[in-house]
């Protein structure tokens, strides 16, 4: 019991994260549908490729600087080193001028050398990619910002900083594209020009996020004093010496993450290089690969990024649990944390699953039929990212920060040769990279869990019927319900809208009730859900749970 009232600080810091990430991804999706239909298909295929390669340049530079900052603050804390914890704020800063402002340059002044060596299928990609550079050096300081934050185990300021840079985002991203579409009408690169449109939302959007950060850096200073003056160990680490630890705790999840999403750009060359071979022409390739990203994966990464989410609230924890040697509880953040993600995650597979093509033809006017089957066919590789995220944190959470690494890189060498077989030898055109989509996590996944059994002492082992069972039965009644209100309105209306919304209305409490009567969650699980006092009451007075 202990353990469980330990462990509701950072399930409650996870929520916030969570309905964070869950409103960040619900803005994106909305915003991403005019964009989609304004860029039309050859456009989103020009945005999805710049942003597979801006993603993999802000990896190497800065993505991984709030896990590693909140990582190591988190270890500083628990030993009370609040002079080390200033100190590391300022080598982080210092850190993201010299690593954004390196590969900010390399983007802008080589995007051209990556559109003519790496895509030439992709003609225009430069455009975007350009716009993309100063986003590179911003993002570095966001990085370092939140993860100060998050290693104080507060999750606010990344979540507020993370709506305003959505929503920021989402305007100048629909205004820009539209105007600058409108602008180059005739251009041979106005598809490009377009996409970096797009491109520019996510620069501005960042930029507000940052000045956010700065002005509660500013206001948090007196507390930070404070902090130094009631510091009693006298421990303060050089500048060299943190500058090498934030590079060696950085570097692994660098690997470890580049490995990830390398994946995306190999499969965009591959389905690219193998079709032009085959005679495809490069607008036609460029189409595909728009509709397999601003349909399939754009609905994906809403319940994905959940995940991502709650594996960075379980860090900080995981991490202070670790160092003290407390392994139930460091057992217990990491069950948890799994548990919470299949609660979402299987009723968003079967859900995408049951009515994928009705969602896709609600939010898309073109090549919905498409986009619609690659996120039934395709929607179970949700499930298997929650659970390699999830167990990839909570390795580098015990110190094993380079296993995360070699599990991605085995998987990812399965990964392309799966790819280039079902591309190159089968007819299944772009369902062939669903194939590897959805392997790739599943890998990884069962690697990293053989890990924890093996590093974590005293092992570890996953309660299997209310952690994946009881959720998937909640899931398949939800979309049992769902398909029938569906199939049942189609005897009263034809509309699509209708339809769908109800049937989506209706999956909603069918899970919830699903869930409680399967006695998947207790009490103490229901009220650190986002929500969970007003869930707990409900479920009470409908006698779903006991008091």
């Amino acid at each position: 019991m202990a353990t469980e009232k330990k462990s509701a600080d950072f399930l409650k810091q996870g929520g916030i994260l969570a309905i964070a990430s869950l409103f960040v991804r619900f803005i994106g999706l909305i915003y991403r549908i005019p964009m989609s239909n304004i860029l039309g298909e050859e456009g989103n295929g020009i945005y999805a490729v710049a942003f597979e390669i801006y993603d993999l340049i802000l990896i190497i530079s800065s993505y991984s600087l709030p896990l590693a900052m909140s990582k190591i603050i988190s270890a500083q804390t628990v030993k009370k080193e609040y002079k080390n914890t200033s100190k590391t704020l300022q080598v982080g800063m210092i850190f993201a001028l010299i690593s954004g402002g390196v590969f900010g340059g390399v983007l802008l002044f080589g995007a051209g050398i990556i559109e003519k060596y790496i895509y030439p299928e992709y003609v225009g990609v430069h455009i975007p990619l350009r716009v993309l550079a100063p986003t590179v050096l911003i993002v570095a300081f966001l990085g370092v910002f939140r993860g100060f934050f998050q290693g104080k185990k507060t999750m606010m300021p990344t979540a507020v900083s993370q709506v305003i840079e959505q929503v920021i985002n989402a305007v100048v991203s629909v205004v820009a594209s539209y105007l600058f579409m409108k602008w180059t009408i005739g251009d041979t690169f106005n598809a490009a020009w377009g996409a970096a449109g797009g491109t520019l939302g996510t620069c501005l959007g960042a930029a507000a996020a940052l000045l956010l950060l700065v002005f509660l850096i500013s206001i948090y200073r007196p507390v930070l004093r404070k902090n130094e003056t009631a510091d009693r160990t006298g421990h303060v680490d050089s500048t060299g010496y943190l500058f090498r630890v934030l590079l060696l705790t950085i570097l692994p999840v660098i690997l470890s993450q580049t490995v990830y999403n390398i994946s995306g750009l190999i499969d965009y060359k591959v389905f690219g290089y193998f079709s032009a071979q085959s005679g495809m022409h490069t607008v036609d390739i460029k189409s595909l690969v728009g509709v397999y990203s601003s349909k399939y994966r754009v609905m994906c990464s809403v319940p994905i990024a959940l995940s991502t989410a709650l594996a960075s609230s379980m860090i900080p924890s995981a991490v202070a649990a670790f160092t003290e040697k407390d392994y139930n509880h460091l057992r217990y953040s990491i069950s948890s944390v799994v548990k919470f993600n299949m609660i979402i995650a299987f009723p968003c597979f079967v859900g995408y699953t049951v009515l994928g093509m009705p969602i896709i033809k609600l939010l898309f006017s073109s090549n919905y039929i498409l986009g619609g089957k690659l996120l039934v066919v395709g929607s179970l590789a949700i499930v298997f990212y929650a659970l390699s995220n999830v167990t990839g944190g909570a390795l580098q959470s015990i110190n094993r920060m380079s296993l995360p690494v070699i599990h991605s890189a085995i998987s990812l060498a399965i990964h392309v040769v799966i790819v280039v077989i079902f591309v190159k030898y089968t007819a299944f055109g772009i369902y062939a990279l669903l194939v590897g989509n959805i392997t790739f996590p599943i890998v990884v996944w069962l690697l990293n869990l053989l890990a924890l059994k093996r590093h974590i002492p005293g092992g570890y082992t996953q309660e299997v019927l209310k952690t994946f069972i009881a959720p998937f039965a909640a899931s398949v009644w939800m979309g049992i319900a769902t398909l029938f209100t569906y199939e049942f309105l189609g005897l009263v209306t034809n509309s699509n809208v209708i339809r769908t919304l109800i049937s989506l209305a209706v999956a909603v409490p069918v899970y919830f009730v699903a869930l409680l009567l399967l006695r998947t969650v207790t009490r103490d699980e229901l009220v650190e859900f986002p929500f969970g006092y007003r869930l707990y009451a409900l479920a009470k007075k409908l006698r779903l749970m006991p008091s």
